[in-house]
């Protein structure tokens, strides 16, 4: 009794908190009867409180290991705000100078220091055991404790060290805590940290209050421009795989009038530093970043989380969206899908380990079963971490249940598939059986010789998309059991068999069919995104008419593709005209005018609603190898020197180049034309583009003969754009 009045008393006096939730004062009075713990609790449930109220309250100090220093000193800081003690929470970590080192250290042996941060790889020093081994600790608390498990989205090696490192310092009790943990990565965890005893606290990983969704990656970039103009104001998350690929989208936002910064680990560090503290000032909007951004950042009013690329596991996922409306309020998650993002992961993993090989494959796999499911996205989410969940529960709080698609009504197929998966006995995972059932003699099924069983290929009718998700709705349903010891295997579970005994009717819905779902959207996207084709008539004549005028091909003033774009958006200033691909400022203002006029007026006549949250404006020469290459030719480079340079082919100089001119930048490359061609051969082919009807070089090939390769007739054909139509 005296503990808990003591823990209630800390928690109002440190945290200004009046009572627990949900299992923290269970939790917390375990670790104050010296008993190792493990804790898993989803993200914002308030697994931090866990350890930090029993290191306020015990005697001593306790060990926090915690991955990364930039979560450590979000974590120092948040623990310091409550105290009106700096000392209170210290770490310890190789950004430290020596000076730093030895008042973090006089700080815990004066016994000010009730909480010391530190990472693995600092704990494992020799001079640091020592000197904790001479300090009275508390208990050892593992944060992020799936780092630990290979089977776990962020994987440290030196995790794997813990246990050892904390039997060098003493017999002290171990917390171990994680906000992802699949039964495989708990087994795992547990047995690395030699803590099977342990008293195991497992919250539910439901989070009712976040939205999840599943886009096909078509239009992504507006599509996400759109959203984020569309809760203006709000704070969001979006998460890229590559560090290029989260500078681009940034900036493309930035140009897009949206308060946004990048982050990723290749940053400068004070860069990183300072574009974290302007997210969570609300000076930036939205932080486009890697993995490396998020954990422990205690936000609590992040509205959205948008993955542009799909995560390598759906532990990486649920911890990514759990970033989300920590706060219990509005949390919107959506992902944007592309089948060839998952080629993309897969050949990254190519030259890894088998072992780690075959992990990633088998993550990856879970990941494209939920994305392509149109099951409950929160029942197959709580399902994955061994939790049941009844749909109904979901509240239409993902789009498989907000736009539910049509059912279909099985029994025969469930008991046949049940059948031949017993038959076919233990050793084979949900390709193996995919195959089997469609008829593909793969060589797994002719070494075991399923080609020759009655029932091979016996799936054909209903089609792969049907098969596949009548697996995952057995598996959801708990038929079959995924031997989690051994990468995935199915078998029949007790359910499974209670079934076969006791068939009985019920429906599910078919997959996404996202290659279909893809050739739908650019239908739509094309359609009616909404080319106008009468002003697209009209914008042509224009263009007739100004070519009469300047004595030009009308190409040359503005291409097709550049129309086609000005009778979708309708731009009616040279700021949105300089935006649509093809134009740029140079070519924007020097025939641009009379389309603007003819735009605005055809807009004001016909009462046209402008799209303007979908006009996205890309970044002006955002490239630096085009920088790179203007500059260049201002120094008169050899084109050669400026390809070897870029490390690029001479071919891909020359594309380059053409595409900086169409954007309606002015260049000069008589020098190097003058090296390679005559003069006579010169005039010749500009006098063929002043005249045709189109830029194209095949056409130009044909007209002009053998004395030009296409290489001079493309240096011709920018020579002649740069002069004429920029």
């Amino acid at each position: 009794m005296e503990s808990k009045e003591l823990l209630r008393s800390a928690l109002k006096d440190f945290f200004g908190f009046d009572g627990f939730k949900g299992q923290q004062e269970e939790i917390i009075l375990n670790i104050f009867n010296k008993k190792n713990t493990f804790v898993i609790m989803p993200t914002g449930a308030g697994k931090s409180l866990c350890y930090q109220l029993p290191a306020i309250a015990l005697p001593g100090t306790a060990i926090i290991i915690s991955p990364l220093i930039a979560l450590m000193k979000n974590q120092v800081d948040a623990v310091r705000a409550f105290s009106g003690t700096d000392g209170v929470a210290e770490f310890l970590n190789s950004s430290l100078s020596k000076t730093d080192i030895r008042r973090v250290k006089a700080s815990v042996s004066d016994g000010i220091t009730k909480m010391l941060y530190v990472a693995p790889e600092s704990l494992g020093k020799q001079e640091n055991i020592d000197f904790l081994r001479s300090v009275p600790i508390s208990f050892v608390a593992v944060d992020e404790a799936h780092c630990i498990s290979e089977w776990g989205h962020d994987f440290r090696p030196e995790y794997r060290k813990i246990r050892q490192m904390v039997q060098d310092i003493g017999d002290v009790p171990i917390i171990a805590l994680t906000a992802t943990a699949t039964p495989k990565v708990q087994l795992d965890i547990m047995k690395n940290l030699q803590m099977n005893e342990a008293s195991v606290f497992k919250s539910s990983f439901n989070r009712p209050n976040l939205y999840y969704e599943v886009r096909p990656k078509i239009n992504a970039v507006k599509s996400i421009i759109k959203y984020i103009k569309d809760n203006m104001g709000k704070s969001g998350i979006i998460y890229t795989l590559s560090r290029k690929k989260a500078e681009e989208l940034a900036e493309i936002l930035v140009a897009n009038g949206i308060k946004a910064a990048p982050y990723h680990a290749g940053l400068d560090s004070s860069v990183r530093v300072q574009n974290q503290d302007k997210f969570l000032m609300e000076d930036v909007d939205v932080i486009v970043a890697t993995i490396a951004f998020g954990m422990g950042i205690d936000k609590p009013d992040v509205r959205f989380v948008i993955h542009y690329d799909i995560p390598k596991s759906i532990e990486s996922y649920y911890q990514e969206t759990g970033r989300a409306g920590r706060d219990g309020l509005e949390g919107v998650c959506i992902a944007y899908y592309s089948e060839k993002d998952i080629q993309k992961l897969q050949k990254f993993m190519k030259d890894k380990p088998v072992s780690e090989k075959e992990i990633g494959h088998l993550l990856l796999h879970e990941v494209v079963a939920y994305v392509e499911s149109a099951a409950c996205r929160r029942k197959q989410i709580l399902h994955y971490f061994g939790e049941s969940f009844d749909e109904s529960g979901c509240h239409n709080m993902c789009d498989s249940c907000r736009h539910p698609r049509p059912s279909v009504k099985v029994l025969d197929e469930v008991v046949k598939l049940l059948s031949i998966v017993k038959k076919l006995g233990k050793k084979f995972d949900f390709d193996h059986i995919l195959n089997f059932m469609m008829g593909e003699l793969t060589p797994e099924i002719e070494a075991y010789g399923h080609h020759r069983t009655a029932e091979f290929g016996s799936g054909k009718t209903e089609g792969v998309i049907f098969w596949k998700s009548l697996l995952k709705q057995a598996l959801l349903r708990n038929f079959f059991l995924k031997d989690i010891e051994n990468y995935g295997l199915l078998k029949i579970g007790s359910q499974g068999e209670a079934y076969l005994a006791d068939p009985y009717a019920f429906e599910f819905v078919p997959d996404y069919d996202y290659s279909e779902a893809a050739r739908e959207d650019e239908n739509e996207s094309q359609q009616g995104e909404a080319l106008d084709s009468r002003l697209f008539e009209m914008l042509r004549d224009l263009r007739k008419k100004v070519a009469k005028e300047k004595n030009l091909p009308p190409y040359v003033i503005f291409q097709d593709p550049s129309l086609e774009e000005m009778a979708t958006n309708y731009p009616i200033n040279l700021q949105e005209l300089q935006n649509v691909s093809g134009v740029g400022p140079g070519k924007a203002t020097k025939f641009g005018r009379p389309f603007l006029e003819l735009i605005a007026r055809y807009v004001e006549e016909n009462e046209i609603e402008r799209p303007e949250d979908l006009v996205v404006k890309s970044t002006v020469n955002k490239s630096g190898v085009k920088v790179f290459i203007i500059g260049g030719i201002d120094r008169k480079m050899p084109l050669t020197e400026l390809a070897r340079s870029k490390n690029l082919s001479y071919d891909q100089v020359i594309d380059e180049i053409q595409t900086i001119v169409d954007s309606g930048t002015k260049v000069n490359i008589d020098y190097h034309i003058n090296n390679v061609m005559d003069t006579e051969l010169q005039e010749e082919a500009y006098d063929y583009f002043r005249s045709a009807d189109s830029a194209d070089i095949q056409s130009a090939a044909r007209e002009l003969g053998d004395d030009f390769t296409e290489e001079d007739l493309k240096l011709i054909r920018i020579k002649f754009l740069s002069e004429q139509a920029n």
